[in-house]
């Protein structure tokens, strides 16, 4: 369903009950190379209202942009971070549990005031919040498109993992533009292999944007398959394009998709991390060979970076090369939901 939801708010001006679901974390270059293991090793201090922004460094700076993640350090998790080159680690009072931002706007998904129940929080580029919406649901992934414009999340309704077994998920997508929401994309004209396609097991998650703010790709699982799909804002289509691909992100020129590939076809195998080139179909392994359930950004049109999860309550960010070479190295110590940040 798509409709202007403040204009179908019952009693609140700003708040409206939608399925969602979710997303990982940051770190920057200077003259070219990154700023590797960026780690907690003082105790976390928040930084004052205002010193944490969404915005990226001067480029007399540094190369590349910086990145905003979520620390999991013992004294800060869940709080949002910068990482550049001007500032190793700055700690902001925002508490999310997936976040990314593009272009100076930021998707925050946090828990409730009540502490029960969570909220996607829209924020511009000074941390200040400019929609919150109640979401039904655990946060999973979360996606801002290149513009800034569309801002995109995933929660698991039922269940808590992708490695089989029983879970539902839902797609929310919203336009910071016109407030137009997409409240699921269940109810979307779906084709595979060309062929409408219609079940009653759809599940989505995982959005990633294209550049013309309209066309978009996420996963699609339905009898047992999982499929990267194409979607068109405009027509409210759903075209599959690939089987096997989960987590897609596009990367910058919009000509390859960093996706987690399930070893032997089966999630419960764990994912070995790879690139898909969208005009050839060629599919290219990278060399992290540890187990990815991350939905991967881009660093560069060269680079990728993911989390890995330490323990239960600990994460860190990796970065690797898209082509297959090099080996993976570790970018931000403690933290995850990495996300670059790009004027």
């Amino acid at each position: 369903m798509t409709t202007t939801w403040l204009d179908r708010l019952s009693r609140s001006p700003r708040r409206r009950v939608i399925g969602a679901s979710v997303g990982f974390t940051a770190l920057a270059v200077l003259a070219g190379s990154a700023i590797v293991a960026a780690r907690p090793d003082a105790p976390a201090k928040v930084a004052e209202q205002g010193a944490v922004t969404l915005l990226p460094g001067s480029p007399s700076v540094q190369e590349r942009p910086g990145l905003a993640a979520l620390s999991t350090a013992s004294d800060s998790h869940g709080r949002l971070i910068t990482v550049s080159a001007a500032a190793p680690r700055t700690v902001a009072r925002l508490n999310c549990a997936r976040f990314h931002a593009a272009a100076g706007t930021g998707l925050c998904l946090r828990l409730d005031s009540n502490l029960t129940t969570y909220q996607l929080t829209v924020l511009d580029a000074h941390l200040g919040v400019r929609t919150e919406i109640p979401l039904v649901g655990v946060p999973n992934r979360a996606r801002v498109s290149p513009s800034g414009h569309l801002v995109a999340w995933t929660v698991f309704v039922t269940g808590d993992s992708y490695n089989g077994g029983r879970f539902s998920t839902r797609v929310g997508i919203l336009d910071t533009r016109t407030d137009t929401l997409v409240a699921t994309l269940e109810d979307w004209a779906v084709t595979v292999a060309d062929r409408p396609y219609h079940a009653k097991d759809l599940n989505f998650w995982g959005v990633t944007f294209a550049l013309d703010d309209r066309h978009f790709y996420a996963t699609m699982s339905t009898a047992g398959h999982r499929y990267l799909v194409r979607g068109d804002l405009a027509t409210r289509r759903l075209n599959t394009v690939r089987d096997g691909v989960e987590c897609p992100s596009l990367s910058p020129d919009g000509t390859r998709i960093a996706f987690k590939a399930a070893r032997d076809g089966d999630p419960r195998h764990g994912w070995r991390l790879s690139v898909l080139d969208l005009a050839s179909g060629h599919v290219t392994p990278l060399a992290e060979q540890h187990s990815v359930d991350d939905q991967a950004v881009w660093l560069d049109s060269r680079t990728v970076a993911y989390a890995l999860r330490r323990g239960r309550d600990h994460a860190d960010i990796w970065q690797t090369p898209a082509d297959g070479t090099g080996s993976p190295r570790v970018l931000v110590e403690d933290a995850q939901s990495p996300a670059t940040l790009t004027p």
